[in-house]
């Protein structure tokens, strides 16, 4: 099995940064492992601090779920099949949009996640970081 590399980690956090900056958007950006490590983390210098926990939130939580945040957003609303994940484990699961699994050769490999920029514009950077390191 091929894993995701620090060098695959540098070209998603390059690539994201560079997608929210021609959209004039400050992120953070985070990439784990498919264990769920920390590969690599940036801060733009004037993105919310917030930002930061939110990336990593959003990384693991499509990482733990093997599904892109933007998809599991209706699914922890009142009625939804989730409605009690968030409050029924000790983890650090985040229901916003803008994390997303990552898979080479149909296998899970890692996971990124956005923070900065409004929910569906991370999801954006993030799936064209995706794109641009050749991962899906």
């Amino acid at each position: 099995m091929t894993t995701l590399t620090t060098h695959d980690a540098d070209r998603l956090i390059t690539a994201a940064h560079r997608a929210a900056a021609e959209q004039g958007v400050r992120i953070s950006a985070t990439v784990l492992d498919a264990g769920g490590h920390l590969l690599a983390f940036r801060r733009d210098d004037r993105a919310v601090l917030i930002a930061g926990e939110t990336s990593t939130r959003k990384a693991y939580t499509a990482l733990q779920l093997d599904a892109p945040t933007a998809d599991l957003v209706e699914a922890v609303q009142p009625g939804g099949p989730f409605h009690t994940l968030p409050t029924a484990l000790d983890r650090p699961l985040l229901f916003i949009a803008g994390g997303i699994p990552l898979h080479r050769d149909g296998r899970l490999v890692g996971a990124l996640g956005i923070g900065g920029g409004a929910p569906a514009q991370d999801h954006g950077f993030a799936t064209a970081a995706a794109k641009a390191a050749a991962l899906d």
